[in-house]
């Protein structure tokens, strides 16, 4: 059976105090009796040597004085002559010598002690429990010999003695029933006083053991119990802070561990993108110069179409390169900008007079919304790089419209360049997707016009780099992209 510790103390408390109590009053029963009456001894001793330096032989001048040790010692006084005349009684004041002799035959002193009497010198005493002969009582008498060589003999009642060692008794039972009711009292409340703080440190305890470090012990004292709070506290803190530091180690070794997934993911996609978009044009242009070697056409309008594809291959292949380089410096942190302020309008201007031959031949309608005297910071020739990803991209996917529209607007620090193309919308589920190395919405039509898949991944790492935003957003009759950069402090 489990008992709490509070329930421990207060009985093993009460048990101490009944146990004294009850060992009190035991040896109260058997011994108060016995020192009560060791107690009279040494006070009848005392009173037979202040009779004996008061009295002179006449017991009427200290009358007074006797009466009250009477009265106040409760004893009974008898002073005896030599002859043994009664000379002084408490009971019986009277001095005549024949009356005298009657009244000493009624002393309460037993035959031994009168004898005894007899061969006592000056200062000594006798004394013993005697019976009165009339009364049937006892009584503790004391018989000494005067300094003036006379007798005085003391008594004093044994039955006071014992009523009074019984209502002692009596009494000190009704106080320990009450000590033991009170104290009950008192060791319920130190109990439950004491054992407090031990329950709400043992709750703090729990708590911790559940991870719940937010309770914290009030220190109120400098005892056992408040550095113990102290200890708690303490302890909870640095659990808290080392369980923290082990939350935050955990979930940055997850994301190692996951990032080191996705990287090895990666590795093998990117292998396998790689070994399928070089695969073609090698075959292409194994073929083809296979085909120049051995003379399988020999009219030069022949030749000159398979030189064509070996030289485009080559350059698709030299275009795939370039990219892989430039993601790999991308996306190994290698990446370095060369940040300068430069104008808007003239930086897309420059970069159009290169697109210019293509908008023709393909007859391409060019649309241009810019602002002028608008600086930005950035490096001009990464960001040149996304704008003609996107312009190649506008290209590629435009539609029958032929609609190409670059628009530049400012907004809260930033600058952002759109560039739309009339044409059908990107897939909602692929918008994301089209940022990712090696992705195709069509690979059919990618194909066609060489597109490896990695343009928009050169453009998104170039723009984090930059710390920048950039997106893609369908339109009613075309697709939008869009990136920003920072405008430059005037």
């Amino acid at each position: 059976m489990k008992i709490s510790l509070r329930t421990r103390l207060f009985l093993g408390m009460s048990g101490l105090i009944v146990f004294f109590v009850a060992f009190s009053l035991v040896l109260n029963s058997q011994f108060l009796g016995r020192y009560y009456i060791g107690q009279k001894r040494a006070s009848l001793v005392e009173s037979a040597k202040m009779i004996d330096n008061l009295y002179k032989g006449d017991p009427e001048s200290i009358a007074l004085e006797l009466e009250n040790l009477e009265r106040n010692r409760g004893i009974n006084i008898s002073i005896l002559s030599p002859d043994y005349e009664l000379k002084y009684n408490t009971s019986f004041r009277l001095f005549s010598l024949e009356h005298g002799r009657k009244l000493f035959e009624l002393l309460p002193l037993p035959p031994h002690m009168m004898m005894e009497l007899q061969d006592l010198d000056i200062g000594e005493y006798i004394m013993d429990v005697a019976t009165d002969p009339r009364l049937k009582t006892n009584f503790l008498a004391l018989a000494a010999r005067l300094s003036n060589g006379e007798m005085l003999v003391l008594n004093t009642p044994i039955a006071a003695i014992n009523e009074g060692t019984a209502i002692a008794n009596r009494f000190f039972l009704f106080t320990g029933l009450l000590t033991i009711v009170l104290g009950g009292i008192a060791v319920f409340l130190f109990a439950n006083r004491f054992t407090k703080p031990i329950l709400e440190l043992n709750d703090i305890a729990q708590e911790m053991s559940k991870l719940n470090f937010s309770r914290k012990y009030p220190v109120q004292s400098e005892d056992e119990v408040g550095q113990l709070g102290q200890s708690i506290n303490s302890l909870s803190d640095q659990l808290d802070k080392a369980i923290s530091e082990l939350k935050e180690a955990n979930e940055i070794l997850k994301e190692d561990i996951e990032r080191e997934r996705r990287i090895d993911k990666m590795r093998k996609e990117f292998i396998s993108n790689v070994s399928h978009e070089l695969k073609t044009p090698i075959a292409l242009i194994q073929g083809y110069a296979e085909g120049l070697k051995l003379n399988v056409n020999e009219d030069e309008e022949s030749r000159n179409f398979y030189c064509d594809v070996i030289m485009d291959e080559a350059d698709k292949m030299n275009r795939l390169v370039k990219d892989l380089l430039d993601l790999s410096q991308i996306e190994s942190g290698y990446l370095k900008l060369e940040k300068t302020v430069f104008e808007v309008s003239a930086f897309i201007e420059h970069v159009l007079e290169k697109f210019r031959p293509i908008f023709a031949e393909k007859g391409i309608r060019l649309d241009v919304k810019n602002e002028k005297s608008l600086f930005v910071y950035g490096d001009v020739v990464r960001i040149e790089q996304v704008l003609i990803n996107y312009l190649n991209n506008a290209i590629n996917h435009i539609d029958e419209s032929k609609i190409i529209r670059i628009e530049v607007t400012c907004r809260n620090n930033k600058v952002r360049v759109s560039v739309y193309n009339s044409g059908n919308p990107i897939p909602e589920d692929s918008l994301d997707k089209i940022w990712t190395s090696f992705y195709k919405v069509d690979k059919a039509r990618t194909r066609t016009y060489g597109g490896t898949g990695l343009g928009l991944s050169v453009v998104r790492g170039i723009l984090e780099a930059h710390h920048n935003a950039y997106g893609a957003e369908n339109k009613d009759d075309g697709v939008l992209f869009w990136f920003e950069i920072d405008e430059a402090e005037c």
